[in-house]
Order: C-alpha cells, then sequence, then structure tokens
C-alpha cells in the first residue's frame, strides 16, 4: 500500500503542476501519441483559461494540415442539441453510399461509361453516316437495332450490380439507433442522425458515426472499445470522457440541456489523431483522439455511454478511408480500344484504295459508260464519287469491328460469373454463404493477376487465438498419443480432456492432452505454480454479470487465451481491484495483494506483477519473449531452459506463437528498497521512461524458469497451401496490416509467405527519408547489386528521362528475399523521390510484410504498383480498413469475416475463406481469360475473313460498292451463324480440367505475360484473316469461272457466286472453331455442328419461291439454294476453301510444340503423361522455422492497462451493482 499511495502522490503532483500551467495540457494534445490506456489528459488538465486565445493556437494546428481540408471546411463548429444551428452549416447526413448511380444520373452516366468504349462511339458514327442517303449503302436500322441491344444489355446488367449496392447501403443505413429527442430516447435510423445529435450506445453495438464521448456506465466514464473493423486489431482500447460531461451520467434532463460547443478539424482520414476543444458554460475543454470513438467501432464491457455526433456520414475517419469508387475495366478491354483503333486504321486505308480505285475506274471507263449507269445529279466527277464510295465502304466493311462482339462479350463475362455463383466447392457450409461475383466485367482479369494484397487480421487469421501446447518444468504437454504410445494428429475426432470438475471453466475451451489435467489434479507444485503465474501475469479486465458466467476483456488476444486456459485448468482470475487480485485455485478462493505491475513495451517484450501471497510471501512472476528472458534466468536453470528451448523449437515448427514463464520469490526487505526507488523513478520529470526501465531490470533477473507456453493464432482453414499454390503460379503476395511487425512476421511464417531457407530478411524501419533510403538500397545491393549502378537500364531511363511515366520491368534477384517495413517508414517510403526506390526493392523480394499502416496506405501501395507495373493487382481484405486498397486493385474481394460487410460491399468477388482464393484465381481466372482470349482470336478472325472477301471483289466490280453476300446472310452472320459455337467455345471449353488446372499451378503463369492475346496474337489473327479471305474469294471464283452446268447453262452468275462463297465461308470458319475447341460437351456438339446445320435449313426458306414472290424487293434470291447446291463445282469449291484455310492452322498447331515450345506445352505433356500413369498425391511434410524467428508473442504495441489498473479507475462506484452474489468458496 505503501508503494501505492506514493504512485497517487507522484501523479497528484504532475496533475497540480499541470494545472498551474494549463497550456501545457493544449500544447500536447497537438501531437497526440496513441495509447491503450486511460488518456494521459486526466480530469484535472482539460480546462483551458477562459482567456485562452483559441483561433492563435488551434488554428495552427489546422492550418498544419491543410490537406485534410474538403470542402473547403477548414474547421468544424456545432452546438449539442441544436439542429436548426447545426443545419446552416450544411454538414451531410449519417447516410452512405456505395452505390455509383441513382434515377437521375444513371442514364447520362452509364452511357458516358459505355462510350468510352471506341467501338461503341464507333458505331454512333457508323450510325450518322448512314442517315445520309448519298453514301449510305446499308439501311440504318442494321445499326441502330443491334447498338440498342448492346447498350441496353450492358445498361440492364450495371443497373442490377448497382440496385444491389443500393440494397447493401439501405441495410447499413437503415440500423437503428437511439436518439435523445426532445428529453427522451428514441429509435431511429442511422441514415437520420445529424451532427450536434447525442446518440445512446450499449454494449455490444456498432458505433453509429464519429462520436464525442459525454458520458458512460463505468466508472470515470470509461468506455472499451474494439476496433477491429479500422485497423484490424482485436485487442481492447480505452476512451475517456471529460470530467465536465461525465457528470451528467445518464440523466437525460442534464443531457437534453446540454448546450455544450464543439471546435475541432474538418474531416480527415487521420485514424490517430483528432483536435478541437468544447466550449461550454464560458469554460474550454481541450479535446483529442482519446475522447472521440469512430464509426465502425464495437462497445465492449460498458453497459451504455453517450456520445455527440462529431462526423457523419462520408465525413467520418470510416468512410474517409474508404477511397472513391472507380470504373474497373480489365487490361483486355484496354487492349481492345487500341486495337479499334488499329482497325480504323487498317479501315481507313482500305476504303482509300477502293476509293482511289473507283476514281481511277470511273475516270477511265465509267464515265464513258454513262449512257448505261448514269450518275446521280449530285456527282460532278470522278473525284466526288470517289469521295461518296470512301464512306460507302466504310459502311460495308465496318463489320472487322462487329457490334456483337461487345454483346458476345458481355455474355462470355455473365456467364463465367455464373460459374463462381454455383462452384459449390467455393460454398462455406458453416456460414452458408456461397461465393459471389459483384461484377461482372473482371472475369477474365482474373487469370493475369501477379500481385495480391492481402490483410492479415481475418483474412489470412481466424482471429481466433488458441491455448495449444506448453512445456512446464521441462515436461511437453500438448501431444496426443494412442494406446501404442504412437502420436496421434488432433482432429474433431479425437477426445477433447474432460473440465467437468472445474464448475467455473469455459465450455468453449478445447484441450486434448490428458497428462496435463492429471497433473494438475494430483497437486504437481511445478504445474500448479506455472497457471498460478498465467492468472496473475496479465492485465486482463474480468466482467461476471451473471455468477459463474465470467468474461474476460483482454489488450491482445493471446492474453486472454492464457488467462481462459489457466481458468480451465482450475486457477480461475475472477476479479480484481486496484490493491488485490482473487484467483479460485482447484475451488479455493485467494486473495492475493498487487503490489505493482511491471508494464509490456515494445522495448521490454515482457511484463512482470509482483503479488504478496496470503501467507504474506512477496512473489513476481514474469512472461516476455525467449530471446529476453532467457538472459534474465538464474544461472541454476541453464539445464532446464536448454530442455525448454528445444521444446520452443517444436513449437515454432508448428508456427505457434510462443513465450517464456518465470517466476522469482523476492526477500521483502529487497522488495521496500526496490519500491523506493520504483516511486522516486516514477516520479520523475526528467527521462521517467529510462529510469523506470533501469529500475525494473534490477529486480526481474535471476528469475527461475517454469516453462512456456504455446498459442495458436488460428489461421484460416488451407491458408499455407494456398499460398504455396499461388506462389508457384508465381503470384507474389503482400500482406498489408494495421498490426504490429512481431504478429504479422509470425503470421507470413505460418502461412509460407516467408520461409527458413531464405537468402536474407530486410528490415526497414529508418525514422527519416535518408535513413529509409539507405536501407532500402542496401538491399537492393545485396539481392541485386548491378541495379545500383547507373549502367542499369532503369536507372539509365531515370536519368534521361526523369518526368516520363514509364513502366518498370521485372528484375530478377540473385535468391529468395523478404522485406518488412512498418507505417512509419512507408510514410517516408511512398514520397516521390524514394517511391521507386521501395518499389525496386519490394518487387524483388518473395514476400512483403507492411505493417503498422493506416488504409490509405494500403491503397497508396497498392496504387504505386499499379502505376510502375505492367501486372494486375488483387487486394483482398475482410474490414473496413481494407476498403481502400480494394477500390484501388485492379480486382477487389472481400472475405465475410469477423469485422463488418463493409469490405464485402466494396468488392468484386466475395466469399468466406482465403483457401477460396486459388480457385477463383487458377480454375476460374484461367479459363475465363483461356475462354476470353480464344473467343476473341477466333472472332477477329472469322470477321476479317468475311469482310475482306468484299475487298478482293471490288476489284471485280468497278469499285461501285457492291456486297459479295445476299443481304440476309450479311445480317445474320453475326447474330445466328457463328454465335452459338463461339458461345459454346467460350463457356463451355477447358484445356485441362480443374484437378489439375489446381495441381499444376504453373498453368497460370501465360495469363500474367498475356502470351494468349496481345498485339502480336492480333496480327497473326489479321494475317491468318486475309489468307482465309482470299482462299475464300479466289477459289470458288475459279470453280465457277467459265464453268457450265451439265445442261450447258453458264454458273458464273453473282448470286450462284454469293451463295457458294458464304457456304464455304461457314464451313471454314465452323472448322476452324472445331479446331480450337480443346473440350466438347454435347452443348458445343449442338451449337457448333447445329448452327451449320441451321444455316442450310434457313438457306432453303429465305430463298423459297414463295418468300420471294411474296416481298420480291427483299428476298432477291429465287431458286438459288435448289440450283447451286446439287452443283459439284460448288462442293469442289467448299472442299478446296476448307483444306487450304485449314493447313496452316493444323501445320502451326502441330510444329509449335516441336519448334517453338512454351512451359505451358511441357506441362500439358505431364499432365497427358500422369493421366496415362497416374501419380501420388503429394505427402504434406512439417516446416521447421529458426529459432531466431520463434518468438513472436503478440502483446498489444502500446503501453498496457497496467497504470489504469492500479489507479482503480477500472472499479465500479458501487460494487453491488455488478455483483451483489457472494464469492463461494
Amino acid at each position: 500500500m505503501k508503494y501505492i499511495n506514493l504512485l497517487f502522490q507522484g501523479l497528484e503532483r504532475i496533475q497540480n503542476f499541470r494545472t498551474s500551467h494549463p497550456w501545457l495540457s493544449f500544447l500536447s494534445s497537438r501531437n497526440p501519441k496513441p495509447t491503450v490506456g486511460v488518456p494521459e489528459n486526466s480530469q484535472a488538465t482539460e480546462e483551458i483559461p477562459g482567456n485562452f486565445n483559441w483561433n492563435y493556437s488551434a488554428m495552427s494546428v489546422f492550418e498544419k494540415e491543410s490537406e485534410d481540408k474538403q470542402n473547403g471546411e477548414q474547421e468544424r463548429y456545432l452546438q449539442a442539441n441544436n439542429r436548426e444551428f447545426n443545419s446552416l452549416f450544411g454538414y451531410p447526413n449519417n447516410s452512405i453510399k456505395t452505390s455509383k448511380y441513382n434515377a437521375f444520373n444513371f442514364l447520362p452516366m452509364n452511357l458516358f461509361e459505355q462510350f468510352q468504349r471506341l467501338a461503341n462511339a464507333y458505331f454512333l458514327f457508323l450510325l450518322f453516316l448512314q442517315l445520309i442517303p448519298q453514301i449510305s449503302s446499308l439501311a440504318w436500322y442494321t445499326t441502330v437495332v443491334p447498338l440498342m441491344v448492346v447498350l441496353s444489355i450492358t445498361a440492364v446488367k450495371d443497373a442490377i450490380d448497382d440496385v444491389k449496392r443500393h440494397q447493401n447501403d439501405n441495410q447499413v443505413n437503415s440500423r437503428s439507433v437511439l436518439l435523445l429527442m426532445d428529453g427522451r430516447i428514441v429509435t431511429d435510423k442511422w441514415m437520420n442522425v445529424q451532427v450536434g445529435d447525442i446518440i445512446k450506445l450499449e454494449n455490444n453495438q456498432v458505433v453509429t458515426a464519429d462520436i464525442l464521448l459525454l458520458s458512460s456506465s463505468e466508472p470515470y466514464s470509461l468506455t472499451y472499445i474494439e476496433t477491429a473493423e479500422l485497423d484490424g486489431e482485436t485487442n481492447l482500447k480505452v476512451k475517456q470522457a471529460i470530467s465536465v460531461t461525465s457528470e451528467m451520467e445518464d440523466n437525460l434532463k442534464l443531457l437534453s440541456a446540454f448546450d455544450g460547443e464543439v471546435r475541432c478539424e474538418s474531416p480527415n482520414n487521420r485514424l490517430d489523431r483528432f483536435t478541437g476543444i468544447l466550449i461550454y458554460k464560458g469554460k474550454n475543454y481541450v479535446l483529442d483522439h482519446d475522447r472521440l470513438i469512430l464509426r465502425g467501432c464495437i462497445i465492449r464491457n460498458t453497459d451504455w455511454c453517450y456520445g455527440l455526433v462529431i462526423f457523419t456520414g462520408p465525413d467520418t475517419k470510416l468512410m474517409q478511408n474508404s477511397g472513391k469508387s472507380t470504373f474497373k475495366r480489365t487490361h483486355i478491354d484496354h487492349l481492345m480500344n487500341v486495337l479499334v483503333l488499329w482497325i480504323f486504321l487498317f479501315l481507313g486505308s482500305m476504303c482509300f484504295v477502293l476509293a482511289v480505285g473507283h476514281c481511277i475506274w470511273e475516270s477511265k471507263k465509267g464515265y464513258y459508260f454513262q449512257d448505261f449507269l448514269p450518275w446521280k445529279e449530285y456527282v460532278s466527277s470522278s473525284a466526288v464519287s470517289a469521295v461518296l464510295i470512301f464512306w460507302s465502304y466504310f459502311i460495308i466493311l465496318n463489320t472487322v469491328v462487329p457490334i456483337s462482339l461487345y454483346v458476345s462479350v458481355e455474355i462470355i463475362r455473365l456467364g463465367n460469373s455464373f460459374y463462381i455463383n454455383w462452384d459449390r466447392r467455393m460454398f462455406y457450409e458453416l456460414k452458408n454463404t456461397p461465393a459471389r461475383a459483384c461484377t461482372t466485367t473482371l472475369n477474365e482479369e482474373l487469370g493475369q493477376v501477379k500481385y495480391v494484397f492481402s490483410d492479415k487480421t481475418g483474412t489470412l487469421t481466424q482471429n481466433i487465438m488458441i491455448f495449444n501446447k506448453c512445456s512446464i518444468n521441462g515436461k511437453f504437454y500438448g501431444v496426443v498419443y494412442d494406446k501404442n504410445g504412437q502420436r496421434v494428429e488432433v482432429s474433431e475426432k479425437t477426445e477433447k480432456v474432460d473440465f467437468s470438475y472445474n464448475r467455473l471453466a469455459d465450455p468453449k475451451f478445447s484441450f486434448y492432452d490428458k497428462t496435463l489435467v492429471e497433473a494438475v489434479k494430483r497437486g504437481d507444485r511445478w504445474v500448479h505454480l506455472f497457471f498460478l503465474s498465467l492468472s496473475l501475469c496479465h492485465t486482463v479486465i474480468p466482467e461476471e454479470k451473471v455468477e459463474g458466467e465470467l468474461t474476460y476483456q483482454a489488450q491482445s488476444p493471446d492474453e486472454g487465451a492464457l488467462v481462459t486456459a489457466a481458468r480451465n485448468f482450475g486457477f480461475v482470475f475472477r476479479s480484481r481491484t486496484s490493491e488485490t487480485i482473487m484467483v479460485v485455485e482447484m475451488g479455493e478462493t485467494r486473495i492475493y495483494q498487487l503490489l505493482a505491475i511491471l508494464d509490456f513495451n515494445s522495448v521490454r517484450k515482457r511484463m512482470s506483477v509482483i503479488v504478496r501471497t496470503p501467507e504474506d510471501r512477496v512473489m513476481l512472476f514474469c512472461k516476455g519473449a525467449d530471446t529476453i528472458l532467457c538472459h534474465l534466468l538464474h544461472p541454476s536453470c541453464r539445464s532446464l531452459r536448454d530442455v525448454t528451448m528445444e521444446h520452443l523449437d517444436d513449437f515454432a515448427s508448428d508456427g505457434l506463437r510462443t513465450l517464456i514463464v518465470a517466476y522469482r520469490e523476492l526477500d521483502n526487505a529487497f522488495f521496500q528498497d526496490w519500491s523506493r526507488k520504483h516511486s522516486e523513478a516514477y516520479l520523475s520529470l526528467e527521462n521517467r521512461e529510462d529510469k523506470i526501465s533501469m529500475v525494473c531490470e534490477e529486480i526481474e533477473k535471476d528469475l527461475m524458469l517454469l516453462g512456456a507456453t504455446a498459442i495458436d493464432d488460428k489461421l484460416q482453414d488451407g491458408v499455407p497451401e494456398t499460398i504455396i499454390t499461388l506462389n508457384k503460379a508465381k503470384i507474389k503476395i503482400w500482406v498489408l496490416t494495421g498490426d504490429k511487425q512481431e504478429t504479422a512476421v509470425n503470421i507470413a511464417y505460418a502461412c509460407n509467405i516467408f520461409e527458413d531457407e531464405m537468402d536474407g530478411m530486410f528490415i526497414v524501419e529508418g525514422k527519416d527519408d535518408e535513413t529509409v533510403r539507405q536501407e532500402l538500397r542496401s538491399a537492393r545491393e545485396k539481392m541485386k547489386p548491378e541495379s545500383l549502378l547507373e549502367s542499369d537500364p532503369v536507372n539509365s531511363y531515370l536519368t534521361t528521362n526523369p518526368r516520363m511515366p514509364f513502366k518498370i520491368p521485372e528484375e530478377m534477384p540473385n535468391g529468395n528475399y523478404g522485406l518488412i517495413i512498418n507505417g512509419y517508414s512507408l510514410a517516408h517510403a511512398l514520397e516521390g523521390n524514394l517511391e521507386l526506390e521501395l518499389l525496386r526493392t519490394a518487387c524483388m523480394c518473395k514476400g512483403v510484410i507492411c505493417c503498422r499502416m493506416t488504409p490509405l496506405q494500403k491503397a497508396q501501395v497498392v496504387e504505386l504498383v499499379k502505376r510502375y507495373k505492367k501486372v494486375v493487382t488483387l487486394a483482398i481484405g475482410d474490414g473496413a480498413n481494407d476498403v481502400s486498397m480494394i477500390k484501388a486493385a485492379h480486382i477487389g474481394v472481400g472475405i465475410n469475416g469477423q469485422e463488418g460487410m463493409q469490405a464485402m460491399l466494396n468488392s468484386d468477388y466475395a466469399f468466406s475463406q482465403f483457401r477460396y482464393l486459388q480457385r477463383l484465381l487458377l480454375v476460374h481466372g484461367r479459363w475465363s481469360y483461356n475462354r476470353m482470349c480464344k473467343f476473341l482470336s477466333y472472332f477477329f478472325y472469322k470477321n476479317f475473313a468475311f469482310t475482306l472477301v468484299h475487298f478482293w471483289y471490288a476489284f471485280y466490280s468497278g469499285f461501285s460498292a457492291q456486297t459479295v453476300y445476299d443481304t440476309w446472310f450479311i445480317t445474320f452472320y453475326n447474330l445466328v451463324y457463328t454465335s452459338l459455337p463461339v458461345l459454346g467455345l467460350s463457356l463451355f471449353d477447358q484445356d485441362v480440367n480443374e484437378t489439375w488446372s489446381l495441381r499444376f499451378p504453373e498453368l497460370y503463369e501465360p495469363g500474367q505475360h498475356n502470351l494468349y492475346f496481345n498485339k502480336k496474337e492480333f496480327v497473326k489473327c489479321l494475317m491468318h484473316g486475309i489468307y482465309s479471305s482470299l482462299v475464300l474469294f479466289f477459289i470458288p471464283m475459279g470453280t465457277v469461272y467459265n464453268s457450265v452446268r451439265s445442261d450447258g447453262k453458264e454458273i458464273s452468275d453473282y448470286q450462284s457466286f454469293s451463295m457458294i462463297v458464304q457456304t464455304s465461308l461457314l464451313c471454314v470458319v465452323t472448322v476452324q472453331i472445331a479446331l480450337e475447341t480443346t473440350y466438347w460437351t454435347m452443348i458445343s456438339h449442338i451449337f457448333t455442328w447445329g448452327s451449320l446445320g441451321f444455316y442450310f435449313c434457313i438457306l432453303f426458306f429465305l430463298y423459297s419461291d414463295g418468300l420471294c414472290l411474296m416481298f420480291p424487293n427483299i428476298f432477291q434470291f429465287l431458286g438459288v439454294a435448289r440450283n447451286t447446291l446439287n452443283l459439284p463445282q460448288m462442293w469442289l469449291g467448299i472442299v478446296l476453301s476448307v483444306v487450304l484455310c485449314m493447313l496452316p492452322v493444323i501445320g502451326y498447331q502441330f510444329l509449335k510444340p516441336l519448334f517453338w515450345p512454351v512451359s505451358v506445352d511441357k506441362i500439358i505433356d505431364r499432365i497427358h503423361h500422369c493421366m496415362r500413369h497416374p501419380l501420388p498425391h503429394p505427402s504434406r511434410t512439417k516446416r521447421k522455422h529458426a529459432s531466431s524467428q520463434r518468438s513472436a508473442y503478440a502483446f498489444s504495441h502500446k503501453q498496457g492497462f497496467g497504470a489504469l489498473i492500479t489507479s482503480g479507475k477500472t472499479m465500479r462506484a458501487k460494487m453491488s451493482k455488478k455483483n451483489s452474489f457472494p464469492f463461494k468458496k
């Protein structure tokens, strides 16, 4: 008690000093430091003198943060309970909006987005041309109808997607909230909350808006919150109301009369800072981020609290970090825009050549032939006629970019999206949630991903910590053996330990090694001391609303797991005060006097408690990282330490989080002397932290080793295997997390992002630009020394073109390396002069861990890679803090996890488990990419072959803009005759099935380099189309030239020739798609051969006597079908055309793997070999972690609850309100 009294006397001296110098409080609030405990500004330091110049001091803060100003708002001014006054400033309401459209802007915005596709703009231009009668060679409706269909289908699809977003927004905006109105609490919707309102929040409720805490049910108006949705951390944090408002408690009369005015900073995305003042009853009170509770937090361990709404809706820090919704388009969409430009140039050049040909022909022949073919009245010369013919051919040859291409693309994407939605292997039964494609425009992009940016908490892990194994006095516990003494793997069928002897045990806790329970029951001294240490050495805050139903609120989930383990094994931490700890030991209640808490920090990496036992013994219990505690042990523990270290190696090989537990019995006189030194150090005003640390080291030595614990930071099922598979597919994985470095690195090793066999690990932790630069350069020097030379291609380019945008090529390091960088260093590295250093260094590493990141920094890292690397990026996360990077990446994936729905609402694809990512990419993504590439190659080919026949025919028709084909064939070619076969190919084709796709991830690599459809492949399609058009024109012409039927009549008429050419064309493109198809289904056969058969059926119908006699101006090919189909010349022409067109294709497909093999060809050969000679499934091997990476125990990265506990502020004013029942022994 002497120590505690001295402590409070010192705190009172500090508070009195600050009270006499109130300006110190305000200045310290300008750069608030994050803290887990009670805010440093206590009640005595909140008030600012009335004559304090707010405009002079506070405005300097806002000027410093000018980058945070939005919409011209330099500071926020509001008054509590005064909606009329606050409405003058035009603050937004609390509704959120993730949708893109509304009823008024849908049509213009959607049309604007659709006409960003050059092809759509091209067809609109073409429509205007067709409205000019002098040049229109085709009816206007042949373009306007397909264009309307394309725009309508796309608009309907976009509308459906956006309606879903509206529904999700409405679901969030319509949540209920308790609102203080006219002196009473009413239930209203989130969307109706306004700035200046006072709202009531209850335990386990999500915070509605950014609120200033006014009062709460806890002593000193403390409120416990969980911020997992904001920063990914699951540890508990504490907020405290200022004293002047905490006195109102839950008195509705006082709260309704509260008219305080708040002046604060403008809306910004800084999660860890807030600056402002409260003006109330003529006095000013400092506000900082310790008083502000942000939207998205969850109230924990607090019955109720009241808050004043400061920021609403889009102004909240959660939404400020969400980023902007952008219209995402695939790389293939961008490529198609470029190719459309190429086609325009090609089309223009063809039209120019034909127009010149027409001018020459009219000058030399047409001019003298006007008696038979007179010129129109508006044609005055051959040059004028040539100009008109140019545009006529522009219309005729427009099918090189058929509008049906985009309809087909949308149908294909929609179909492949349904495959994702229907995939039963991506259905999570525990939550009854299927995978969901929230957008249908990015499917093929899934087959091209090179970089995956993943959150950690809730995405790679389950947010569940489990006490898995332990070592006590040299004995290993946690392994299960069968009757024969053979070790068995723990599964759902394994029998659990029976804790029925302990009525206070947690029913959700599971353990399988019965020998540990037997040791507890037989009273093993070391086992009892070990669990006593775990039940005492912590800063957990208990809650017991119903007798026997304990709930622990821990500053980190690891601590909660350890205290829960001690509870189940018979050492139940029941309650605490500022001076005592109550533990129920094997059914007996014992009270320990709490003498001191030596709290954890990131330097000490350990914590200790000093207690006086009921037997009046002074004991120190300590737990911490083995790298620290091993040097603090008593020499007599050397042999026990060696055994325990071996056990720690075993724990680490399983990827478990470890720490060592030790104790020391203290002499009473020694403790009293140490307590005096500690009090002096604590009360020191200079170098206080250093002095406290030195004093702690005096007592935390000569410790006796008790054992070690192993906590399983439970990964989601299949995460390590998924990451190994993705790495084999040459996909790089970066973990971007708000969590601390030790936790992130430990998870990186557990899930195989980092490996023990790596050649090096680089840690960037510089505090300034120059240090960060040196750390990045030294890492790059080790990975690729030549990258620092001036002769390096990238350096040379940067020297000559410092401001030109460019893409950095892939750089190969001389080994496997990993990079770790924290958010502070990252802030420097993301600046303009360092971002390329960061990017080049990180991209050479096999794995990258970025920790302590803000949501905005996550998006900046993704944008950095997008800006300088020609790759496809994917971001995956489960919380609101991941929304910004999900929106920034080419593809955003939301996990239906523990941190709310924000990630799913803003994602392109959503599912429940990280392991489903490999199916999304390696199966659905690869198939979608392959299908789309085959579709585009075939579609361009068949339309080049179809259209270019007109070009050759022009040389034989006086360049008169006469079409080769029947008008109905032109109409039906893309719409009917060739649509189903190509859709069958694009929806059902598989080069290998899903099993082989997952077993050989290397098959994914071609998509990353876009090998299957690019500019080179497009040129191949063009050359193939030109060659086929030559064959399709000249072979039929040769077969009918000067030919006669058996009755002596000529067959070289226009209509017969037209039918032979179009039939040959359909046969050629049908055989071509048959060669392209690698996976035949019944539907594929029906679509492919059925379409060809349908052509012959409809041929007889369109060329029938009845139609031609009824509509002679529309159906002009009377009797051509029956007269031409029985000609041997026709079938000869068809056979020759098919053979000559297919020979180069078959030859290329046969010779390419022999002379120009690529890695995929070799893998396909291996798959075919494996199908003939099946291989056994690969066995899973246990990974061993290096001892240097063993300890990564995740204490809180900030100061713990130690000072808060010893201050007594956690104790309720009236214990009887909470614990009215007696404790039983």
